[in-house]
C-alpha cells in the first residue's frame, strides 16, 4: 500500500440487510457508486427541465455538515445531475427523521425562483399574472400521527418560534416564543385538521404550514396543540418516557365500545410503527402543489405576460402525492381497520 491509494471494501450481506430495514441510503460517501446512484434515482417521482421531485425516506439527511457525509445535497451532483453539468439545488428541507416530498431545482434560475416562493410569496410574484395565480395555489400538506387528540378538530396555529442554545452552544432547540416579545422570534403559522378519531391514545392529523420555520410542525404539535408527534423524542420526550409502560384504551364516542389494536396475521409491527418499542418519527410530507416552473422560466422577469407557443399547452400548476414510508403504512393499517 502507498499513500493516497484507494481501497474498495465490499459491504457484507448482513449490513445490506440492515440498511434495507428502514430504507436509508446504503452507505455514506461523497462519491456514490453505481448502486447508490441507482438507489437515489429510484426516489425520484418527477423530473423535467427545471425541477426534480423525490420521495425522501426517513433517516436520509438532506443538508449535510460534519460529521454527516451522506446527505442528499452532497450526493445529488453525482447521482441526480443526469445530463446537466451541475447537480440540483435544494429548494426546501425536511428533517432527517421525517419523510416525503422533497423539491430540488435543476438550474440556479429555477431554484432561485422557487426558494423565493417558499420564503415569501410576495417576493416571488412578477408581472406575469398566470405565474402569480400559480404562486397563490402553492401549498404543502403533511400527515402526522400524534399522541393524544387536539381540543378542536381543525384550526390555525399562530405561535411564533424562537431558538435557544443548550449544552454550551452545542445543541439548538426550537420553542414557542414568550408572549412578552422580549426575545428574538419568527412568525410561524400552521393550519391543521384531524383526520379521524383517537385510537389507542393516538390520532392522525393533517398539517399545512403557512410559514417555513425549522421544526415548526414538530413544535406546534408538541407545545401549541399538546399532542407530540409519535417518534419525536426531541420535542415529545415527556410522553415517550412512559411509552412502553402505559396501556392506552380509548372508547369509541358513538357506540361506547372500546377500540383495541390487533396484530393482523403476517404483519411485522417491529418496523418503527406505533406498536414498536422505539417508533420512528411519524411525520410525512404527503402532498405538494406548486407552479410549473419549466413553463414559466421563459417569461419570468419580462414585462409581457404572454407565453412562448411551445409552453402554452403545459399546465400552470403541478401536483404531487407521495406514499407513506413502511412504518407509517403499518401504523395506518393497524389504526384504521381493527375496531372491536
Amino acid at each position: 500500500m502507498k499513500a493516497g491509494a484507494r481501497i474498495y471494501v465490499p459491504v457484507s450481506i448482513a449490513e445490506s440487510r440492515i440498511s434495507r430495514r428502514f430504507d436509508p441510503i446504503p452507505c455514506g460517501t461523497l462519491y456514490p457508486n453505481a448502486d447508490e446512484i441507482a438507489y437515489l434515482q429510484r426516489l425520484v417521482m418527477y423530473k423535467d427541465s427545471a425541477i426534480i421531485v423525490l420521495n425522501k425516506p426517513p433517516k436520509l439527511p438532506v443538508k449535510g455538515n460534519l460529521p454527516v457525509h451522506n446527505s442528499l445535497d452532497a450526493l445529488a451532483a453525482a447521482a441526480l445531475s443526469y445530463d446537466y453539468e451541475e447537480g440540483p439545488q435544494l429548494v426546501h428541507r425536511l428533517d432527517r427523521e421525517s419523510s416525503g416530498i422533497l423539491l430540488m431545482g435543476r438550474t440556479k434560475e429555477s431554484a432561485s425562483y422557487l426558494q423565493q416562493l417558499f420564503i415569501n410569496i410576495n417576493v416571488a410574484k412578477t408581472s406575469c399574472l398566470a405565474w402569480n395565480d400559480a404562486c397563490e395555489a402553492t401549498f404543502m400538506r403533511y400527515w402526522a400521527l400524534v399522541v393524544g387528540y387536539p381540543r378542536e378538530k381543525e384550526g390555525v396555529i399562530c405561535a411564533p418560534l424562537t431558538k435557544v442554545l443548550l449544552d454550551d452552544g452545542k445543541t439548538e432547540r426550537v420553542m414557542l416564543a414568550h408572549p412578552s416579545g422580549l426575545e428574538a422570534s419568527q412568525e410561524a403559522m400552521t393550519e391543521y385538521r384531524v383526520l379521524g378519531p383517537m385510537i389507542n391514545g393516538c390520532s392522525w392529523i393533517e398539517l399545512r404550514p403557512l410559514t417555513s420555520r425549522k421544526h415548526q410542525l414538530r413544535v406546534h404539535c408538541a407545545e401549541a396543540l399538546g399532542t407530540p408527534i409519535v417518534g419525536d423524542y426531541k420535542y415529545g420526550w415527556f410522553v415517550h418516557r412512559k411509552w412502553k409502560q402505559t396501556p392506552q384504551v380509548t372508547i369509541e364516542p358513538t357506540s361506547g365500545e372500546p377500540y383495541k389494536l390487533r396484530r393482523p396475521d403476517g404483519l411485522d409491527v417491529q418496523k418503527g410503527s406505533v406498536l414498536s418499542k422505539v417508533p420512528l418519527l411519524h411525520l410525512h410530507c404527503r402532498e405538494l402543489v406548486l407552479p410549473n416552473i419549466a413553463k414559466f422560466l421563459g417569461v419570468l422577469g419580462q414585462r409581457s405576460a404572454g407565453y412562448y407557443p411551445k409552453l402554452s399547452e403545459k399546465p400552470d400548476v403541478l401536483r404531487f402525492v407521495a406514499s407513506m414510508p413502511s412504518h407509517m403504512k403499518i401504523s395506518w393499517n393497524l389504526m384504521s381497520s381493527y375496531l372491536v
